[in-house]
């Protein structure tokens, strides 16, 4: 990595959580220049705008929401194993494992109707996490570890809208009840599928 390369890489790490957490709008230079003790012209020398560096951010904090996930389901074995993995690493949204909450769900509710690139980006990541969840059933299924005739597409739609809607809720409330009682309920519904 050349020195400009390692300064703009810098940046998004270190502005990551912190549009993460304050959300795009409400980040200001100020947040970014004290985050990285960098002068004002770095921010401009690597970055067309704010708006670029924030695009970068939500990339980097998506990655860091598929890299834990994978860690955790790439160590298990078995479909219901992975799936559990998953939830687990989702248990606490108090403390999710990216700093600053779930990226999907802070980026998504604000870009809605503010950036269509920022919507697309969490768009196509929703979309990866679902296939995720579909595939890990399906070979679960075909594996013989599942029962078959359940349909998996709609089962990871009820999965994923539950799991947000219990990040928000635990976040809300400051603890992670709500997602406790979402968690046992998708970790029953799988153990009723397996043969």
């Amino acid at each position: 990595m050349t020195k400009a390369e390692k300064t703009r890489q810098f940046l998004i790490e270190q502005t990551a959580p912190i549009f993460n957490t304050k959300g795009v709008a409400a980040t200001a230079v100020s947040d970014i220049m004290q985050a990285t003790h960098l002068a004002k012209g770095s921010l401009y020398a690597h970055f067309e705008n704010k708006e670029e560096l924030a695009y970068c951010a939500v990339d980097y904090n998506l990655s860091e929401f598929f890299e834990k996930a994978g860690v955790v389901t790439r160590s298990q074995e078995y479909a219901k194993d992975k799936f559990f993995a998953l939830l687990d690493l989702l248990s606490d949204p108090v403390n999710h494992p990216v700093q600053g909450g779930c990226p999907m769900l802070n980026f998504g509710v604000e870009a809605d109707d503010t950036s269509p690139v920022i919507r697309e980006k969490v768009r196509s990541a929703m979309e990866a996490l679902l296939m995720d969840i579909v595939r890990t059933l399906e070979k679960g299924i075909s594996d013989g570890e599942f029962v078959g005739g359940w349909d998996v597409n709609e089962f990871a739609v009820k999965a994923f809208a539950m799991l947000e809607g219990g990040i928000l809720m635990s976040r809300v409330y400051g603890n992670s009840a709500s997602m406790t009682i979402l968690n046992k309920i998708l970790k029953r519904e799988i153990e009723e599928k397996i043969l």
